[in-house]
C-alpha cells in the first residue's frame, strides 16, 4: 500500500498521535531479538515515545511480557500480538518514525523491503546482509546485537535530525 497521514494512521491503529512511535515488526521469534529490543528500550527511557511491537507470537509470549513487567515497559510498549493482515501494515508504518530489527541472526528480512516502500529509516542490527541492505548512517543506523547498542542508536536517531535525509536516500537506494 502507499503511505497515509499519520494522525489518520495512528487513529486506525489505535494509538496516541501526540507520541511518536518505534516499531517493531513481524512474526516474534527468538533470534529476532525483542527481549534485547524491550531491554534497550528500558535503558533508553525515552519521553513522549512509545515502541509498537506488531506481530503474531512464534515463541513464548509470557517470557516477553515477563521483560515488560519486569522492566515496567507497560506504558511504553503497544502490543499488537496478531497476525497483521496486508490492508492494515500501511498504518503501522506510516504511524512509526522508525522501524528497529535488532536481530540476533538473519540473512536478509523482508520487513526491511516494506520499511522502503513507506521509506521509514530502519535501525538494524549488523548481522546476515542487513547491514548491506540497511546501509549506515545513510537510510537509518547498523549497530552491535547488544541492548546497549540498541539504545545508543534510538539517542542517535532521535536526537540527530537525520530521519528526513534517511526518508530521502531511501528513494534513491
Amino acid at each position: 500500500g502507499s503511505r497515509v497521514d499519520r494522525a489518520e494512521a495512528c487513529r486506525r491503529i489505535g494509538v496516541d498521535p501526540s507520541f511518536s512511535y518505534t516499531l517493531f515488526f513481524g512474526l516474534i521469534r527468538d533470534y529476532k531479538g525483542l527481549d534485547m529490543l524491550l531491554r534497550a528500550w528500558s535503558r533508553w527511557r525515552p519521553s513522549g515515545r512509545r515502541l509498537i511491537v506488531a506481530g503474531e507470537f512464534y515463541a513464548s509470549r509470557e517470557k516477553y511480557l515477563d521483560i515488560i513487567s519486569r522492566e515496567g515497559l507497560a506504558a511504553d510498549v503497544v502490543l499488537r500480538d496478531r497476525f497483521i493482515p496486508d490492508d492494515e501494515v500501511r498504518y503501522y508504518f506510516s504511524a512509526a518514525d522508525a522501524l528497529v530489527l535488532p536481530y540476533r541472526t538473519a540473512t536478509q528480512s523482508g520487513v526491511t523491503q516494506i520499511a522502503y516502500n513507506f521509506s521509514l529509516p530502519m535501525i538494524v542490527t549488523d548481522v546476515g546482509g542487513l547491514s548491506e541492505i540497511v546501509p549506515n548512517d545513510v537510510v537509518g543506523y547498523v549497530t552491535d546485537t547488544t541492548a546497549e547498542s540498541i539504545a545508543a542508536a534510538f539517542v542517535r536517531f532521535y536526537s540527530d535530525g537525520n530521519a528526513e535525509r534517511f526518508r530521502k536516500n531511501m528513494e534513491q537506494e
